[in-house]
């Protein structure tokens, strides 16, 4: 479950408010936390989606790993099937189009007033669960409570200043809110996941379970095998298809994903038939592996979906808990010896850009140098900070794209050395001669042959750095413990940051397994950083501390950053049709559809 943290804002449609004037309060059939609502409380549907989609047919997806052994999607043991958490609604629905925007779902209405330092919620009369029951205030306490005592690490901190929850009437019920001022917090509650009480009652919540969860989505999970495939199945009677945040959405009868054991094996069964739509992660096969008959024919499709929603910070991240990697010198000589310009020139075709942000490369992203409210908070930490935060632009180290990285092998030495290590013998060594030495993590065997190139590099500089590749669940759980010295590291960032920085960079989030701060980044000055945005009264103002934020971030040397192509490479076998796509929504097989005749001839075709 992706809970990369949607953070919404207030204002809202005209036609849709409703003030009490003695509490100043607003209703609402939406909120945002900075900025104007898109869609009134009439409309109908997205601008992304066809309404007319038809409903029906079975689609396919991979899932790579090597098994599953849980339904609950919520707590920190185990590794959960790939959809088991969208069998679920939440209280509210993220709008694509808008930055951190949401839509009523499970709730009829939020109110809140003007300090919101509380949000009261009306379910609406006709939400119920899979099994006919209705959805209660009851459920939603109770999944609250039940999340922050029992579930991942990651909804204690994220949920942390939501200090009570409680019914206020027969469909009512009110949060209230508390460590100081937190605009965002009613849309973070607003994006909780329900669960239904009624079913757990009697269950042991932390415990994996193989038994499929009572749910209350468009889809319900109808049949599995641990390490092969889950399979999803569309209700046919469920309770939301009507809302306007659904229509032209849930069009497919089942959704399936089978389980392979790498991207190869899984490459290879798409172009096989064996399953439909496939979103290629790289850029070798995007350029060299659809040369087959299939793609020729025209039986499958391939399109670039531009993507204004990719905020993602990737790389291979420093474990700084680990002592070597507790000098900042000595993370700057390691990002100098990854050439991403003889990377991209020779194994990536020459497709992607380098990422030199936590925060994709729109507004949000730090540029130039900080001026203005950025630079006015930055200024009260100047003494605890690096002081090219104030006198340089970050930029990862560049080269020529030839393989002569001779100048950033200069640098590198000459900063390893300023940490106190120098070469004995072509190995680097610290004052008791001790070389430093590493291992890299991986769990996707295809990063072995960019991961091998920054090791050759690294030896060159007297490191004797390691790879080591494992399982998805394997990975996953010593990441969760923080057990690796370096590892491959992705991070997403919602249009509008907010609590989920807590998670992920902030010092109890360090010394918390199962959180995102896999760096172990404790930094008095990032703390105090994220509290200013959540605390952000203004759009503007938002927008300026996380730059102040990126700007720390980057300076600190926590990760080699990557590369992205900040578009989505999508192929796919042709019997599907989807709306014209919006950018800034992306690749959104959500709102895709089975086409009765292109599904007619691919099936002649491939019989021919």
């Amino acid at each position: 479950m992706r809970l990369a943290a949607l953070a919404l804002a207030l204002t809202f449609a005209p036609a849709a408010l409703a003030q009490t004037a003695a509490q100043k309060t607003t209703v609402s059939h939406a909120f945002a936390i900075h900025g104007d609502v898109r869609y009134p409380a009439d409309f109908k549907h997205y601008d992304y989606v066809n309404p007319a989609a038809p409903k029906g047919g079975d689609v396919k997806f991979a899932a790579v790993g090597n098994t599953y052994d849980s339904l609950n999607g919520f707590i920190l043991r185990g590794v959960p099937a790939a959809g088991s958490t969208s069998i679920y609604d939440a209280l509210m629905v993220r709008g694509a189009q808008e930055p951190s925007t949401s839509y009523c779902l499970i709730c009829e209405t939020i109110e809140i007033p003007e300090d919101r330092s509380w949000a009261l919620f009306t379910l609406r009369p006709q939400a119920r669960w899979h099994d006919g029951r209705p959805i209660t205030p009851e459920d939603v306490i109770w999944t609250l409570e039940t999340l922050k005592t029992k579930g991942h690490p990651r909804f204690r901190t994220y949920y942390a200043n939501v200090a009570k929850a409680e019914k206020v009437g027969e469909r009512k019920v009110k949060f209230t809110f508390s460590g100081g001022e937190n605009r965002e917090l009613p849309g973070i509650i607003g994006e909780l996941p329900i669960l239904p009480k009624h079913y757990w009652e009697g269950k042991d919540f932390e415990k994996t379970t193989l038994e499929p969860p009572l749910g209350s989505s468009a889809y319900k999970i109808d049949s599995f095998e641990a390490g092969r495939f889950i399979t999803l199945r569309r209700v046919p009677d469920y309770w939301g298809a009507n809302l306007p945040v659904n229509v032209g959405l849930n069009n497919f009868d089942t959704i399936r994903y089978d389980y392979y054991r790498d991207q190869t094996v899984s490459l290879e069964a798409f172009k096989a038939g064996q399953y439909d739509i496939r979103a290629e992660n790289s850029a070798k096969n995007w350029a060299t592996a659809y040369d087959i008959p299939a793609v020729a024919n025209g039986l499958i499709k391939r399109e670039e979906i531009p993507d204004e929603d990719d905020r993602v910070m990737q790389g291979w991240v420093f474990n700084t808990r680990r002592p070597i990697f507790q000098d900042r010198r000595v993370r700057e000589a390691i990002i100098h010896a990854f050439d991403f310009e003889w990377t991209n020139k020779n194994l990536f075709y020459g497709y992607y850009k380098r990422i030199d942000s936590y925060f994709g490369r729109d507004e949000l992203s730090a540029r130039g140098l900080p001026k203005g409210e950025e630079l006015r908070v930055l200024e009260q930490f100047r003494d605890k900070l690096p002081p090219e935060v104030f006198t340089k632009e970050y930029a990862p180290p560049k080269t020529d794209g030839t393989g002569n990285w001779r100048e950033n092998q200069r640098i590198a030495t000459r900063l390893l050395r300023e940490a106190g290590w120098r070469v004995v013998d072509q190995k680097l060594v610290d004052a008791q001669g001790k070389q430093m030495s590493f291992e890299i993590l991986l769990d996707n065997p295809q990063f072995e042959r960019i991961t091998l190139p920054f090791v050759e590099n690294l030896k060159r500089l007297g490191i004797d750095a390691r790879i080591r590749t494992v399982d998805t669940a394997q990975s996953q759980r010593r990441e969760d413990e923080f057990d690796f010295d370096m590892s491959l590291w992705l991070v997403a960032q919602s249009e509008s940051p907010g609590n989920e920085q807590r998670d992920y960079w902030s010092s109890a989030a360090a010394d918390t397994n199962g959180t995102r701060n896999l760096p172990g980044i404790k930094d008095p000055v990032v703390d105090a950083l994220i509290e200013l945005i959540i605390q952000a009264p203004d759009r503007e103002t938002l927008v300026a501390r996380t730059h102040a934020l990126d700007r720390v971030l980057l300076w600190g040397h926590y990760v080699v950053p990557h590369f992205r192509l900040y578009a989505r490479w999508v192929a796919y076998w042709d019997r599907f049709s989807h709306p014209p796509v919006d950018p800034k929504v992306g690749f959104a097989p959500g709102a895709w559809w089975v086409d009765p005749q292109k599904d007619a001839a691919l099936r002649q075709k491939r019989g021919q």
